[in-house]
Formats: C-alpha cells, sequence, structure tokens
C-alpha cells in the first residue's frame, strides 16, 4: 500500500548553492548558521531554548549527511543514517516559494518571474491607478519594498484612519496587501487581491498576497492566519496533477493549495502555526489511503523566524518541529515514504530580509526502504519523481526518481 507525506520545511536551505553569488547570497547557509550561533550560546538571548541546538531525529535520518554533501565535505558525521538523504540545487531562475514548490512537484519554472524595483514609488503608475479605480478606494499607502511587519507597523494606524490598504513588495515576485479584518473587512481584502490579481498578469508576477492583520495600534497589530496567496497556475502538470489522474488524493495542508493556485488539490487544511500544522498533518496521514499524497508547509520557519532575522526564533522552532517527528514516523506503514526538505534559504543571519539561494536538504524514510546516499542532485524535481516512483505514477519530463539502491549519479 504506497502513500507518501513531504513536509517541506519552509526557508531550511543548507547553504552553498552553486549560482548564489549571482543572487548576492555566497555564503548563506541557514541551517549552519543557526547551528553556529546556538553552539556560541547567541540564540539563548531570546531565552527562548539553551545550548546547542538539538536535532536528534532529523539527524537521525541523515541532515548531517546531507549538509555535508551540500558542502562538498567528504567527512560526515560518524553515526550511520537511519534513512536516505541527499542535497539539491534548484533550477529554477528564482529563490521564490511557488519556483522552489512547483520544481520539487516536478515542474521547473522555465521563464524568468517579474519584479517590482527597489524605487519609491515601487509600482508603475498604471497599475496603481487601476487598482484604485476598479476597487474603488480611496488610494493607497506604501508602494515600496519593505517587510510585512514593518510596514503594518508603521502605516497601520493610518491605514485604519483613511481606508487605504497598504500594498508592498519584495525581492519575490509578489504584490502584497495588507490590511485590518474589521476596519477595512477580510471579504474587502480578498476581493481587492483578485484585482490586484488580475492586473498583474502583464508583469508577470507570480503572487499576489492577502496579509490581514488586527489591533488598534502599532504596539498591538499582529497578523492573523487568513492569509491568502493568489498564484498564478503552474505551467504543466505537477506531482499533484499525476497523483489525482492516477486515482489518488492530494491533501495540501497549510499554504500548499494557494501556491499551486488549487491546481491538483483535492483537500485544502489550513492551521495557524507550526504545532497546528503539524497537528493537521498527522490527522491527514491517519486518513490518507492507497496512492494518496500529503503534502505540508510548515511556514513559520520563513515568515516568523528567516525573514524576521530570529536566530533564536529559528533554532527554538527547528527543535520543536524535531520534537514531534517521531508521532509521524509512528504513523508510517508498510508502503510510505515521508520526505522532508525546503522550497529555499532564509538564512536569519544573513544582510536583509529576504530569501537566501542554497541548496536544500533531501531526508526521509519508509518502512522498508533503503538507506544511505541519493547523493548531490542539480534540480529539485528529483523529489517529486522520487514520490511518482514510490507511488506507481509515470515518470516526468524534469527529474530522476532516486532512492539509495539506484545510482547517486546527477
Amino acid at each position: 500500500m504506497a502513500r507518501a507525506f513531504l513536509f517541506v520545511l519552509d526557508s531550511f536551505g543548507i547553504g552553498h548553492a552553486t549560482d548564489a553569488e549571482r543572487f548576492g547570497d555566497a555564503g548563506a547557509d541557514t541551517y549552519g548558521h543557526i547551528e553556529a550561533a546556538a553552539a556560541r550560546s547567541e540564540a539563548d538571548r531570546a531565552g527562548l531554548r539553551q545550548g546547542p541546538l538539538s536535532l536528534p531525529n532529523m539527524r537521525g535520518l541523515g541532515l548531517d549527511h546531507a549538509a555535508a554533501l551540500a558542502a562538498g565535505r567528504d567527512r560526515a558525521p560518524g553515526h550511520v543514517p537511519t534513512g536516505f538523504f541527499g542535497a539539491a540545487d534548484e533550477k529554477s531562475s528564482g529563490k521564490d516559494t511557488p519556483s522552489g514548490h512547483w520544481e520539487m512537484a516536478g515542474v521547473p519554472v522555465p521563464f524568468e518571474w517579474g519584479y517590482f524595483p527597489e524605487t519609491v514609488p515601487t509600482f508603475p503608475a498604471e497599475l496603481t491607478d487601476r487598482l484604485i479605480a476598479e476597487a474603488d478606494t480611496p488610494g493607497i499607502l506604501g508602494n515600496c519594498h519593505a517587510s510585512g511587519t514593518e510596514i503594518i507597523a508603521r502605516l497601520g494606524e493610518e491605514h485604519i484612519r483613511t481606508g487605504r490598504p497598504i500594498c508592498y513588495t519584495s525581492a519575490d515576485s509578489v504584490f502584497q496587501i495588507a490590511a485590518h479584518e474589521s476596519h477595512f473587512g477580510l471579504s474587502r481584502l480578498y476581493a481587492l487581491c483578485e484585482t490586484a490579481r488580475r492586473l498583474v498578469d502583464e508583469y508577470n508576477i507570480g503572487r499576489v498576497i492577502a496579509r490581514p492583520f488586527v489591533g488598534e495600534n502599532a504596539g498591538t497589530f499582529e497578523r492573523t492566519a487568513n492569509r491568502r496567496d493568489y498564484a498564478v497556475p503552474p505551467p504543466e502538470p505537477t506531482l499533484l496533477d499525476r497523483v489525482i489522474a492516477g486515482g489518488g488524493h492530494v491533501l495540501a495542508v497549510g499554504k500548499i493549495g494557494d501556491i499551486f493556485a488549487h491546481q491538483g488539490v483535492s483537500e485544502v487544511r489550513k492551521a495557524a502555526g507550526n504545532m497546528a500544522l503539524f497537528d493537521a498533518t498527522l490527522d491527514a496521514m491517519e486518513e490518507a489511503e492507497e496512492g494518496d499524497l500529503v503534502f505540508t508547509n510548515f511556514v513559520d520557519f520563513d515568515t516568523l523566524y528567516g525573514h524576521r532575522r530570529d536566530v533564536a526564533g529559528y533554532a527554538a522552532a527547528l527543535e520543536a518541529f524535531d520534537r514531534r517527528l517521531p508521532e509521524a514516523l509512528a504513523r508510517l506503514r508498510q508502503g510510505d515514504v515521508l520526505i522532508l526538505t525546503a522550497d529555499h534559504g532564509c538564512d536569519p543571519t544573513w544582510t536583509g530580509t529576504d530569501h537566501t539561494r542554497e541548496r536544500i536538504p533531501i531526508i526521509g524514510t519508509g518502512p522498508g526502504l533503503d538507506t544511505g546516499s541519493i547523493g548531490l542532485r542539480s534540480t529539485y524535481a528529483d523529489i517529486g519523481e522520487t514520490i511518482a516512483a514510490h507511488l506507481g505514477l509515470a515518470p516526468g519530463r524534469h527529474g530522476k526518481a532516486l532512492l539509495p539502491a539506484q545510482s547517486a549519479d546527477a
């Protein structure tokens, strides 16, 4: 009875991407720098944790061996992993969320996304004029590159007073709109984002993101779990479509449904926070049947810690995830495969607040599966093809299914 579980630790890169210099990210290493900071006790100042980074379950499966592969080190840790492990470079040209997820689902992004320049204003006047007119708003605030939490703190009170939504972007191909859930209205925010989604298509923008928040002043503003992503659909059928075509179901936990524009998704399960997402994932694992894929994105690593450059918070979140991993492992049965990976990096020790171009870990296990290295992969698409082969699906065009019993050559 073949089932597959794909867990994405959003932004948990392991450094050393081949083309990182092109992105200004040469030397970025999310895992390595968090580990080093913890060893120096630099991550203890927030009172979240103590001592060296403790990830016994992921390390037992082969996390440190994957990191050694990514770094090109000949010597890996001395213990023998209980899972299979590897690392992968991204073939897509961006370091954004859709590119990473689509590629791991077997479809690298073959084109360049559109981006907004680091100017003020950042958005073309014709775009904002059309958005204001079509959505009948009194104008917009922001119109710049910004961190979401910072711009809400800075402009949230003016937004409540004027009714103008806060529009901003980042180094990703994205148009983000923040608005208050009650003063502006959640349904109104979603409708505004739908209008923006249609208008930014001609600029080749990957996502429009609704960023609702609550609170009455800068000291109490807080983003809520009612975020919604409006993404363009993948350019060709992904692993998700192939699972459904093969008679299986895709249970999408967290923001997976939004990332794939709900294409190839049987059921969406939302939750707020990594631990609630883990609970929802365990429920999905219990319900999954033969041929099904449970696909989860654990978003807190990226949004709460990577983008906010919170080393201590990231370290604590990794340890919390690792403590719960045995609950997922206990639900695996004969014929199952579980893979842990990431979609890009977001090194909390790096400059700025954007994603970092890094290699990602591929570590996994399943009853009866072989253990050992699957090598350094040239594309995330090998993850999707490995799952497809495990589920008995026909191979796709862009990756290569590899488990330890096979050749690990790229």
